[in-house]
């Protein structure tokens, strides 16, 4: 018998309607609503990588975005491209194995960041474009210290290549990782699907697909970031319940599970705060300052980001405080699973189906974010700063001559082309590293967070001392800043092999982050250095002078720069 609808009449839509509703409740609570979560997710970021494509023509655009982003995709983006798989499996894994003391690193990442986006973002925005319109680090320092042999850039991008391959190792080692723990599927697969959706939509839409696809992502942590702990203190029995538990393991494991300060090395503290100094030298996020529309809107950025971080680190703490009270519970159950996997493995328990994907796209979104970024300025520093160093002309002012019509495709823009080679190269090399990485015999750590550290020391101590002396003080000079730059990274080298193979014990003894030494080294030889070799020139004081007073003015005039080199 069918139902009535509204005139007295038979109506069969409403009953099949009403019989469709529990099926499609049951396909969204089973294990189909994961895939149809995962689905939704990678489509999403295909299609913006294809919208970015029709809004991408020039060099400028694809590494650059045009300098056309607002405060709130910039703080997003940067936020997202930053903390990787590391924020929602490495940190997390660290605290559950170690407790509060890891904290430190927390800590000291929020100290530096919110820095950074204080000292660096306005002036690094107005100086490169001052700064004949310098669209990647290597040469915006180039051209800020006039350095025409193209050292600084050939050095700068070569670091770049390196750590940036490393790095993006570390994001497919989560990837891998990812859909073994999640779908059972083998971490070779599983760490080739990310690579595929990364490239396609980094490769097509470049600076604008990443930045944009970083902000969806980075509101997809968060989101996720807040639940997980929230749900699963509830799961547990609230907090006197899970001061109870960790207390507890804490007995067990003879550790204070809850403190920041007692019985606690300090030099465990000084190695978390360190962590901070990494932001400041970080390509693939200061980037995002250099492509805001104005530098007045670092400010409002910034709020924005704080908020973001704050709520994110939290959460991170809190999901593996409270993942060691439910595993206590057996209410999740962490039996030969990697540490690192507690809030993958607690979101997948307390979710039902669909939600439960969510939060699986949201440790996604935090590996592939990170690594579309990375992809992108190692491309840029291959082509901008390698290749243009030793071309005898600049790709950024080449096109193939494609013509549809009378419609000339910019789109062929010969930079943009080789940027998009880079990306899909760089990628292999980083499936090549990451592909045996649970082997003893790998090149690179299966640690997500070793792989991470090494790579965040090369860049903040290579080029944080650069970059804050070159927004601040006059006279650094181009040998200063490369004889700096290489020397950061040599230390945090040597620093990190004497440190984890304890060959000389002095160093091994110290465990101290290698970040903290190649910092200080990198500074104390950029000055001395600069103090030797420099000289004064008007151009140069003229330029430094124009970027502070565009930095600290409340009205953004564009200056018409000439073409960087």
């Amino acid at each position: 018998m069918f139902l009535k609808s509204a005139d007295g009449r038979d109506n069969k839509y409403m009953i099949s309607t009403i019989s469709i509703v529990p099926a499609v409740l049951d396909v969204m609570s089973g294990p189909q609503g994961v895939a149809i979560a995962m689905i939704v997710y990678f489509t999403a970021m295909i299609m913006i990588g294809l919208w970015a494509y029709t809004r991408t023509s020039t060099m400028d655009d694809y590494m650059l975005g045009g300098r056309e982003l607002n405060p709130l995709v910039a703080a997003l983006s940067a936020g997202a491209a930053d903390m990787s798989g590391w924020l929602l499996m490495g940190l997390p894994g660290v605290l559950y194995a170690a407790g509060l003391v890891q904290s430190w690193i927390a800590i000291g990442l929020t100290a530096g960041a919110y820095i950074n986006w204080w000292i660096v973002a306005p002036r690094l925005r107005t100086y490169t474009e001052v700064s004949k319109n310098s669209i990647t680090v290597p040469s915006f320092l180039s051209n800020r210290l006039r350095d025409k042999s193209n050292a600084i850039r050939v050095a700068a991008g070569i670091i770049f290549l390196v750590f940036f391959t490393l790095y993006v190792a570390s994001g497919l080692v989560s990837g891998g990782k990812f859909f073994d723990s999640s779908f059972g599927i083998p971490y070779e697969t599983g760490m080739v699907i990310v690579a595929a959706i990364v490239v396609l939509y980094t490769l097509v839409g470049g600076f604008l697909a990443v930045s944009w696809t970083d902000t969806v992502q980075g509101f997809m942590m968060v989101i996720a970031l807040v639940a997980v702990p929230i749900t699963g203190l509830i799961a547990a029995g609230g907090l006197g319940q899970v001061a109870v538990d960790v207390a507890a393991k804490g007995v067990e494991t003879n550790q204070e599970m809850l403190s920041l300060v007692f019985n606690v090395d300090p030099r465990d503290i000084v190695t978390g705060l360190a962590w901070g100094l990494g932001y400041f030298g970080m390509p693939h996020i200061i980037v995002r300052f250099m492509a805001l529309k104005t530098p007045q809107q670092a400010t409002q950025a910034r709020r924005i980001w704080a908020i973001w971080m704050v709520l994110s680190l939290f959460g991170a703490i809190g999901t593996a405080i409270v993942g060691i009270s439910l595993v206590r519970q057996k209410i999740i159950n962490m039996d030969g699973a990697d540490n690192e996997t507690i809030f993958l493995v607690t979101g997948h328990t307390l979710f039902p189906s669909i939600f439960a994907g969510f939060m699986l796209a949201a440790i996604l979104a935090a590996i592939m974010s990170t690594v579309s970024s990375q992809l992108l300025v190692t491309s840029s520093a291959v082509v901008e700063d390698i290749y243009n160093s030793f071309s005898k002309e600049n790709v950024k002012n080449v096109s193939l001559g494609i013509t549809i019509g009378d419609r000339t495709v910019t789109q062929s823009n010969l930079g943009v082309t080789m940027g998009r080679v880079v990306v899909l190269f760089v990628t292999l090399v980083g499936v090549a590293l990451a592909w045996n990485a649970k082997e003893s015999t790998s090149l690179i750590s299966s640690s997500i967070l070793i792989i991470v550290s090494f790579a965040w020391a090369g860049f903040g101590a290579s080029f944080g001392p650069i970059i804050i002396l070159s927004l601040w003080w006059r006279k650094l000079t181009a040998p200063g800043a490369l004889w700096g730059m290489i020397s950061g990274a040599v230390i945090v080298v040597v620093w990190h092999y004497l440190l984890n193979n304890g060959e000389f014990s002095v160093i091994a003894n110290t465990k101290i982050y290698e970040i903290l030494p190649g910092f200080v080294v990198c500074w104390l030889v950029a000055y001395a250095v600069s103090m030797v070799t420099y000289k004064p020139n008007p151009e140069i004081e003229a330029e430094f002078d124009l970027a502070v007073k565009m930095a600290k003015s409340k009205e953004y005039e564009p200056v018409v720069p000439a073409e960087s080199n």
